[in-house]
Formats: structure tokens, C-alpha cells, sequence
């Protein structure tokens, strides 16, 4: 069975945040960069080449696989600003309501444009998925 391929790195999130092009994207970044810091109060990690993560949580599944993953966290893409809360949004629907423009996928929220969108509830969105996962497996500050 092949490892995990997404693990934490040594490049800082500020070297790779500086090299996000096109520009608007990377200010998104900067931004993005701030509201996690102020909502977890932790310091930020590289995952892999282009995710900023936050915190860890160390899983078992059913079927035995184990392994780490971010608690929570976000990769300013070309395409979107993808924002990832775990364990997803199936429960998060009057919260996704009132933040402006999105799309979704299992554990991924894709923002196109952060301008558009309520950072408070952001914040507030954050904050309840890193909630929720804490009470489904213990997280911790990275």
C-alpha cells in the first residue's frame, strides 16, 4: 500500500505564499494567511508543495489505514482559493448560506473571489470545522 503523499515540508508558508502568482492570488493568500492565523492561533505549516495548513490529527479508518492530515488549512490555486475544512460541509449548510459566492466539495470549499465573500463568517466557518473534527479525532497544533 502506497504512504501518504501530501506531508508537512520545510519550505515556510511565507516563501511559498511570496511565489503565488498571479499576483491577486497571492494577496488572497496573505490574506487568507491572517484570518487562519487569528482564528486557530497556530503557526502555519507547508503540506506538500502548495497547501498552508494548520494544526494535524492523527486518523484510523475502519479499515485500518492510519495516518496524519491537517486539521485545517488552505492553497491559493490559480483557479480558486481552496479552503479545506475537515471532516467536510455536509453540516454546514446555514453557515455556507450567509458566506457569498462558493463552491464545494468533500472537505474543500473553492472561492474564486475572496473579496466577495463574508471573512467573519469565514471565520466562523473555520472555527466550526476545526470544532467538529476535535470532537471526532484529537487535534493539535502542528
Amino acid at each position: 500500500m502506497a504512504g501518504q503523499k501530501t506531508r508537512p515540508t520545510t519550505v515556510t508558508p511565507e516563501d511559498f505564499l511570496a511565489s503565488v502568482q498571479p499576483a491577486r492570488r497571492r494577496a488572497q493568500g496573505v490574506v487568507l494567511r491572517d484570518l487562519f492565523d487569528r482564528v486557530t492561533g497556530w503557526q502555519p505549516r507547508m503540506w506538500g508543495p502548495s497547501i498552508v495548513g494548520y494544526g494535524a490529527y492523527d486518523y484510523t479508518y475502519a479499515s485500518g489505514r492510519t495516518g496524519t492530515w491537517l486539521a485545517t488549512g488552505f492553497s491559493p490555486r490559480k483557479a480558486a482559493l481552496s479552503v479545506y475544512i475537515m471532516p467536510g460541509y455536509q453540516d454546514y449548510g446555514p453557515i455556507l448560506d450567509r458566506l457569498g459566492p462558493h463552491r464545494k466539495g468533500k472537505s474543500c470549499l473553492y472561492l474564486t473571489r475572496l473579496d466577495a465573500v463574508d471573512h467573519d463568517v469565514l471565520a466562523e466557518l473555520i472555527r466550526t470545522g476545526l470544532d467538529d473534527l476535535a470532537r471526532r479525532w484529537p487535534v493539535r497544533p502542528e
